[in-house]
């Protein structure tokens, strides 16, 4: 048995601190002469963290510990000053002034970002390693002795111990730990709901737990019982602060395995060992001594040379340096004759280290994110050995082949996020599989032999070859490119089945690519396409992507040769009419999704629908639909999802009652004046019938069982009857206009808005807007979007704070161009623990009054964090108020970089504390404590009178809109739709049922100066589509200027009033 040291009760302590109000206690402090800055001291109280009184004898001074947003507590070194720990980290985050940084120290809640103990914290609340705990009797020792009673104790399951408190107040006490790997979990039928827990070993030790419930007694005896059939040769100790090994730590023989990442120790004896992320500064050469390690990690550790005693490590075979601050390695490595794999990705090379050519058992290079600049073919050349070549996140701008020789041992390059302006990989003769996305190529030429999949997205690509025809290719992507045709050797590749070429600039698409029979998917869209191949003969495509094209028509025998085709997207091209699925009565069709979004169909189209009757998702919104009969919607008896949105539908058909499998119905923006039958579907969880004409409501005496949402927004003559609104009120998404209260002076707001959802790649939306149109005063307004990826409640705790955070910040912010920054920061503060482990990204949108000029310009000050930007279209071309912090940015791929992030694929993630932003999945070094990721930018908005300048609108209006849009996705949405412009300003959109990504919808609430026009919001809408972007969320904010200039602050640059700016960066 173990006693822990007993959880750390509280005093005071005192601080200095400078330029402050006089002390509560003054005492002549002890200023060490690193603080000879401070002119002014004060003593200042704070809160910290204290173990229990030890025993009288000799108590030892207290070390003292730091800890930072909650993660692992670090025991300061003597040299370190935790007043200018905490001065140095808040600066850090971005408070700019010494006054904000003191009174943001001496805060109550600053605890949550970062904290301080005086002796080695062992809270076990917060661990993460606690799978189980809670009060339960508890008796210890065999349960025939008298002596031993029942006691109501804190028991807790963590990692693979069993932790009971000695005493009844569990935070003061020794802990008794019980190790359960090897031991045993026993049913005690004498007693209701009991279990035993035994150790292993000849001193093994029994606790006897009576739980209050059956439930509780079940849950302990499933996951203990995982944990008692554990290898008894495999420790986890990771994340545990540990600084020495417990003494009972090696109470099996049969030990091999011990995971101490992520602690602060240096030791002895295994196989595997993994010592990941302890700050040892200096390789711990103990290691070297042990023949038997096989595995050993030593990542993030801030490593900057590696000795030459590791020679000596024979039957290594597994070598982890990732992360560190290398810049080569010993020679003696060449002793390491087992060693098979060695991670240097993330580190400081230049080049590749002389001593891989030794290494004759690593096939694979792993060099990603490093400071390569120039790849020498030579060096590979030597290394015929490697196979799999990772060169991802470096700086590499050409390749020099010293030789005209073959690189035949290649098979696999990964040259990805790298400053690649031209590739010749002709080179490789024998390569299968090629990554080379976002560079900056114009040309690629590569040996197609072999090649089994090319990679090739986000470049600059106008020309594109491969010799000989690859004739194993089975996946191509070279999509975000500036390619106009499709090269002829695509067409002879008889192997390929996945085509991604969307976001180019094809004008045509070969008819011979059809008669592919191995093509499964061809992803076409937002290219320049007028016309698809007229003569189709038989096809083998099932997923078929054209949408945001230039199409009028599709071929008249397309869903008559294509009998595979399983999904269609047409959405956003000119379509008037739908080739049929049929000649006849009878059909093969076995369409399930078809999304024809924002085209010219008329009613026409719907008889057509008709010949797919297996389709399950249909999309037709923003049409030209008058009426969809219902003899047809009866013959759709597999659908599941309809989108009908955005048209001038007066009904939506009775027949919806033969949908019996029918989940989500969205019909919003209509003129639809009955309620629909959709309450009587069985299985119908969505139903969006915002913005049209109801004016009642007609339901069932019981509410569908899996009704999950409703909308009835925008309907002004809808009335509901008390009873009516109480059933209603029990659906967990229930929306309704609510009357408007008006500002307390009675005065119309100046500024309307309008919002828009869509989940995108994402199966979930976590998006929350705040829109105060009247904030402070009548003339000045706020906006805002928070995106929590995968969490709801940073996004609503944002959305009912921020507000009144920005207001305090502006009366206590001295600085006029901090206080949005402050208020992000600030903000994080107030999120406290849900902040630590819970991330988010915001824009955050003020627009006031210039104090000095009342009856001039208005001021529109931006602030972002993470993946999302504020947007300003003027003349129908956007310009960028704010930069997006993702891994495309070389700033902020620096910073991840410095503070030693091991990025594994670039895509959004989440820090593990703080604001969100883009970063690959792996081990991190806390990249988020370092300087914030907020940025603030401004604009001034003028109204004047201009003759002659061109309309916003495409009308006699001068009109200005102003787009908040969060996560603007660089990649390819699976179900990317529309992003179309509407005709109506009361037209709005939802996100549908989350079984799937839905599509895009527009929510747009137009200017009153646009009533009955199309407003600057909807031609915004229709230009975010132009220019390719991906809205996952996005607040419009529509005013009807007569114009408007604008001007920068950080910049020189003059805009003159007719003028269209051309999307500088703007600001910091």
């Amino acid at each position: 048995e173990t006693a822990l040291p007993a959880p750390p009760s509280y005093a005071r302590v005192a601080f200095v601190y400078p330029e402050a109000p006089p002390p509560r206690r003054p005492r002549a402090p002890s200023v060490p002469p690193g603080n000879a800055v401070m002119l002014t001291m004060h003593i200042h109280e704070a809160l910290v963290e204290l173990p229990p009184s030890p025993p009288p004898k000799a108590p030892p001074p207290p070390t003292l510990y730091v800890q930072l947003h909650g993660e692992t507590t670090r025991r300061l070194e003597a040299h370190e000053k935790p007043l200018q720990i905490q001065n140095d980290y808040l600066f850090q985050l971005g408070f700019g002034e010494l006054w904000r940084v003191q009174e943001e120290g001496m805060d109550s809640e600053i605890g949550c970002l970062i904290r301080f103990y005086a002796g080695k914290p062992h809270s076990t609340g917060s661990s993460e390693r606690i799978q189980l705990s809670g009060m339960y009797n508890v008796r210890k020792g065999k349960m025939q002795l008298p002596v031993n009673r029942w006691t109501r104790r804190q028991v807790i399951l963590c990692g693979t111990c069993l932790i009971v408190s000695s005493v009844k107040d569990s935070l003061t006490g020794k802990m008794h730990v019980l190790p359960l790997i090897g031991g045993k979990v026993e049913e005690v039928k004498k007693h209701q709901h009991c279990l035993a827990f035994s150790s292993s070993g000849p001193q093994s030790q029994t606790y006897y737990i009576c739980f209050d419930t059956f439930t509780e007694y079940l849950r302990w005896l499933r996951q203990v019982s995982k944990v008692a059939s554990q290898r008894i040769s495999s420790v986890d100790l990771s994340c545990c602060s540990l600084e020495h090994l417990p003494a009972n730590l090696f109470y099996s023989q049969d030990l091999t395995h011990l995971n101490l990442k992520q602690n602060f120790l240096r030791f002895t004896k295994l196989k595997s060992l993994n010592l990941s992320n302890n700050h040892l500064g200096d390789f711990p050469l103990a290691v070297c001594n042990i023949p038997t390690l096989t595995e050993l990690n030593v990542s993030c550790n801030a490593l900057r040379a590696v000795p030459a005693a590791v020679g000596v490590m024979h039957n290594l075979q597994t070598f982890l340096l990732d992360g560190n601050f290398l810049q080569a390695l010993p020679p003696e490595l060449e002793n390491m004759h087992q060693l098979s794999y060695l991670g240097l990705s993330f580190n400081e090379f230049a080049d590749i280290p002389e001593v891989l050519e030794k290494l004759t058992a690593v096939d694979k290079l792993c060099m990603s994110g490093n400071c390569m600049e120039t790849l020498r073919l030579q060096a590979l050349r030597k290394m015929p050995h490697i196979k799999h070549v990772d060169l991802r996140l470096n700086v590499i701008r050409k390749l020099i082949a010293d030789e005209v020789d073959f690189l035949q041992h290649v098979t696999q390059l990964d040259l990805r996020d790298n400053k690649l302006g031209d590739l010749d990989a002709m080179i490789f003769n024998n390569i299968e599989v090629l990554h080379c996305e976002r560079n900056q190529l114009v040309t690629l030429n590569i040996c197609g032999y072999f090649l089994k999949a090319l990679y090739a997205a986000s470049n600059e690509l106008v020309q594109l070859d491969v010799y000989p025809v690859p004739n194993y290719l089975s996946y191509m992507d070279v999509s975000r490119n500036c390619l106009e045709n499709v090269p002829e050797w695509v067409c002879e590749s008889r192997k390929l089945e996945v085509l991604d070429i969307g976001r180019n600039q094809i004008c045509e698409l070969p008819a011979r690519l059809f008669c592919n029979s191995s093509l499964r998917k061809l992803l076409a869209g937002h290219n320049q396409l007028t016309r698809l191949p007229e003569r189709l003969e038989r096809t083998s495509v099932e997923v078929l992507d054209v949408q945001h094209n230039q199409l009028l028509e599709l071929p008249p025998s397309l869903l008559m040769k294509a009998d595979s085709l399983r999904f269609l997207n047409a959405s956003a091209n000119k379509l008037e009419t739908l080739p049929p699925a049929t000649l006849s009565e009878e059909t093969n069709s076995i369409l399930q999704e078809l999304y024809l979004t924002n085209n010219n169909l008329t009613d026409k189209c719907v008889p057509l629908l008709t010949g797919h009757p297996h389709l399950k998702i249909l999309h037709m919104a923003y049409n030209r639909l008058q009426s969809f009969p219902a003899s047809k919607m009866a013959k759709l008896e597999e659908l599941e999802e309809i989108d009908i949105s955005g048209n001038k539908l007066k009904a939506v058909p009775t027949t919806v009652m033969n949908c019996r499998r029918m989940h989500t119905m969205i019909a919003h923006s209509n003129c639809i004046e009955v309620f629909p039958e959709v309450m009587q579907l069985p299985e119908i969880k969505c139903v969006d019938l915002s913005c049209n004409e109801l004016s009642e409501v007609t339901l069932p005496e019981n509410l569908p069982p899996k009704l999950q949402e409703l909308d009835l927004t925008g309907n002004p003559r809808l009335t509901l009857d008390h009873k009516s609104l109480e059933l209603l009120n029990n659906i967990r998404c229930f929306k309704i206009d609510q009357p408007s209260a008006g500002d307390a002076s009675g005065a119309p707001a100046v500024w309307s808005h309008g919002y828009t959802e869509a989940s995108g790649v994402k199966n979930k939306l976590c998006v929350a807007a705040l829109s105060v149109n009247n904030f402070c005063d009548n003339r000045e307004a706020l906006y805002g979007v928070f995106d929590g990826d995968r969490n709801v409640e940073v996004p609503y705790l944002l959305q009912c704070t921020m507000s009144d955070i920005l207001a305090e910040e502006l009366q206590k912010t001295k600085n006029e161009e901090e206080y949005m920054v402050n208020t992000f920061i600030v903000m994080q503060r107030k999120l406290g623990t849900a902040g630590q482990k819970l991330g988010g990204a915001a824009v955050l949108c003020h627009i006031k009054h210039d104090p000095m000029d009342p009856g001039g310009s208005f001021t529109l000050t931006s602030a972002n964090v993470g993946k999302c930007q504020t947007v300003l279209c003027r003349n129908g071309k956007p310009l960028p108020l704010s930069r997006s912090y993702v891994m495309s940015c070389e700033e902020e791929r620096k910073r991840i970089k410095q503070h030693k992030a091991i990025i594994t694929e670039v895509r959004r993630a989440q820090f593990s504390s703080g604001w969100r932003g883009e970063r690959g999945q792996g081990h991190s070094g806390n990249p988020q404590h370092s300087q914030s990721a907020v940025s603030q930018s401004k604009a001034f908005l003028t109204e004047y009178s201009v003759t002659g300048c061109p309309s916003f609108t495409g009308g006699s209006d001068q009109g200005t809109s102003l787009v908040l849009v969060m996560s603007v996705l660089p990649s390819r949405p699976r179900r990317d739709e529309q992003l179309s412009p509407v005709s109506d300003p009361g037209t709005k959109g939802r996100d549908s049922h989350q079984r799937r990504p839905p599509s895009v919808f527009a929510l747009l609430q137009g200017s009153r100066a646009h009533s009955g026009s199309s407003g600057g919001a909807q031609e915004c809408l229709a230009h975010c589509r132009r220019w390719g972007l991906v809205l996952e969320a996005a607040l419009f904010l529509n005013r009807p200027w007569t114009g408007c200039s604008l001007s920068y602050p950080d910049s020189r640059q003059a805009r003159s009033p007719g003028r269209s700016p051309c999307c500088p960066s703007v600001g910091n």
